[in-house]
């Protein structure tokens, strides 16, 4: 019986002696080569029964590899190894046709796994060709395992049109992942549609998702298409699902089992063309158990669960999270800054409770308010101490000074305030006066929580609120908002 051969293509000597050690004691034959010109002889030759290539080698790209390698012999799978840990490198890989994709450094089991899997498992029809301006976009940052796994599942996903329930904390990128998942799978072409299930009364969501006919109900002068309509032929992204009330949960149920639904005040069912991306913040498990999530709507979106980890979970990531947000505020018009080392310990020691947005906003904060090109480590103590706040609005101490403590951002707590604003709400009030009664509710006590946060630095106030600074003092008198003691 021959032994199946593994061509092994890597200009680092050491990688290819691990592999060659570790497949020969795995039972396979192996060939390795420092350059995709020898691998591709090779594969020209008839040699081999499966590919092992790095994506950068001294003459060629090892992705730009893999379409010749699939024209001449396409039952040769091809597993591609990098150290450029982007979620585009994992899409790429896997839209040109590659087996699998592992990030360096990789496990040798997983690596042994995948080669046995490769060997032994027929080959699927090709994917779609990836989108034209792929290059360009980076919706997710990071190099940690944790988001290592997830750009294998997204790029996984992109030959497939599965319904994906995505759970992480507010802060984490859940929006971001459903969009990458849209914009390398087979809708990309449609439309990408987003609706917030705790930021609508409950009154008006079945016809926000569903649309309404003239004369519904009181206010309804005119047929509106909803979310499903709208998002034909794309994907629809509900977004905290976990807080979708009872009898919206009964009718998506019933829309994801018959492929259909009707408008409010309709009777002619309409096709559902779309592809279900669902994310929450919520335990729904705990939420089934309580009564307050259906469990058959629960199987039904959680097809493929995907895990956003919280900031706190992978701390590599946070000095290229950082870099990055510099760079998008410089691309802004703004001052190029960059951050000391010191000031990179400093922000990877924080808990980031508000996870990478509030990351983000600490990253524009410093870059819009500090003129100095290096920010420096105090720096980011000052700012990460003045702008916590504790659960009832007020600064919290330093960091030096929390104990770990879970502190709630203010994005959060004027989210959680918004929220629980509009879900009282039992009036059936139009949606102008809803926007009106929001206002009002909300404007006062979020400037007295950004107030409190710069301790009455109304400059500072005025930047993080995004308003001019005599426009903030008019608000401050005309609400009648006692003015904190301080700078400003």
């Amino acid at each position: 019986m021959t032994l199946p051969t593994v061509l092994v293509a890597d200009d680092d000597r050491s990688i290819r002696t691990v592999l060659t050690q570790a497949l020969g004691r795995s039972g396979y034959q192996v060939r390795t080569t420092g350059n995709a010109a020898t691998l591709w002889r090779w594969v020209e030759e008839g040699e081999g029964d499966l590919v092992i290539t790095d994506v950068v080698m001294p003459d060629e790209n090892g992705l730009d590899l893999i379409p010749r390698i699939k024209r001449i012999r396409p039952e040769l799978r091809v597993v591609v190894m990098s150290a450029q840990s982007t979620l585009m490198t994992a899409v790429k890989a896997t839209q040109r046709g590659a087996f699998e994709y592992l990030p360096k450094p990789f496990d040798l089991k997983e690596l042994l796994s995948v080669v046995a899997r490769a060997l032994a498992t027929p080959l699927p029809p090709g994917p779609p060709p990836a989108p034209r301006d792929a290059e360009e976009r980076l919706p997710l940052i990071g190099r940690s395992m944790a988001m290592q796994d997830i750009y294998r599942i997204i790029a996984r996903l992109t030959t497939a049109d599965l319904t994906v329930m995505v759970n992480g904390e507010s802060g984490t990128g859940k929006e971001l992942v459903a969009r990458a998942l849209h914009d390398y799978g087979r809708r990309r072409a449609g439309p990408f549609v987003a609706i917030n299930m705790a930021a609508i009364p409950r009154e008006l969501i079945e016809s926000e998702l569903f649309g309404h006919e003239r004369g519904a109900f009181t206010g309804a002068t005119n047929r509106s298409q909803g979310r499903f309509e709208q998002a034909a032929g794309g994907t629809l992204f509900l977004d905290e699902i976990g807080d979708m009330p009872p009898e919206a949960q009964t009718r998506l149920l019933r829309v994801l089992q018959e492929g259909e639904f009707t408008t409010v005040g309709g009777r002619l069912p309409v096709k559902a063309n779309v592809r279900i991306i669902a994310a929450t913040h919520r335990d729904l498990r705990q939420a089934i158990r309580a009564g307050m999530f259906r469990e058959d709507l629960f199987y039904r979106l959680n097809v493929v669960p995907i895990r956003l980890p919280p900031l706190r979970e992978r701390i590599e990531d946070i000095p290229i999270l950082a870099r990055h947000f510099l760079e998008q505020v410089q691309q802004s018009g703004l001052a190029a800054k960059t951050l000391s080392d010191a000031a990179l310990e400093r922000l990877s020691a924080h808990r980031w409770p508000g996870n990478v947005r509030e990351l983000e906003n600490l990253i524009r904060r410093l870059a819009a308010l500090y003129p100095q090109e290096t920010i420096s480590a105090e720096v980011i103590d000052n700012e990460l101490a003045e702008n916590a706040l504790s659960p009832d609005g007020g600064a919290t101490a330093a960091p030096g000074q929390q104990h770990g403590q879970h502190q709630e951002p203010l994005v959060a707590a004027v989210e959680r305030h918004i929220r629980q604003f509009l879900l009282s709400n039992r009036d059936g009030l139009p949606l102008r006066d809803i926007y009106d009664r929001v206002i009002s509710e909300v404007e006062r006590p979020l400037i007295q929580m950004t107030l409190a946060s710069t301790k009455g630095n109304q400059i500072k106030a005025a930047a993080m609120l995004g308003l001019n600074r005599n426009t903030l003092r008019k608000k401050i008198r005309d609400l009648e908002i006692p003015v904190v003691r301080g700078i400003g």
